[in-house]
């Protein structure tokens, strides 16, 4: 593999997972940005809104980790692939008000989603399945 390439790779590796670290410690943890915690609560409820959000940023910190270990990369980039599809299409039905770019935030997942699949898959020789 060209030197450049795996450096392109790494530096894409990194970077995705610091949107994991970014949207799970700095908007969800430490509550930096409100608008996620009040989206958790359209959608599961006002009772436990800022616990749950802080769980789900404690486990996008996971996927983080998970993402910079390279262990079981192709799990890793579905299980990436699938959560934001799962919460943009239920954030799209249930709060595109809330949602920062509103339903375009589809077009942003998907450019997300093209580049988790695309470095996990141009940066090796596997065949291109899912797992």
């Amino acid at each position: 593999m060209d030197n450049r390439f795996f450096r392109l790779h790494k530096v894409l590796r990194y970077a995705i997972a610091g949107v994991w670290l970014i949207n799970g410690l700095v908007c969800k943890i430490l509550n930096l940005v409100p608008r996620h915690e009040r989206i958790v609560a359209r959608i599961l409820g006002e009772d436990f809104a800022p616990q749950l959000t802080r769980l789900i940023g404690f486990s996008e910190l996971v996927l983080a980790i998970w993402i910079v270990s390279c262990k079981y990369t192709r799990l890793c980039a579905w299980t990436q692939i699938v959560l934001v599809v799962l919460m943009n299409a239920i954030e799209w039905v249930l709060a595109p008000d809330l949602l920062l770019f509103g339903k375009f935030n589809a077009v942003n997942a998907l450019l997300f989603i093209a580049i988790v699949y695309g470095n996990e898959y141009a940066s090796t020789s596997k065949p291109l399945h899912p797992l």
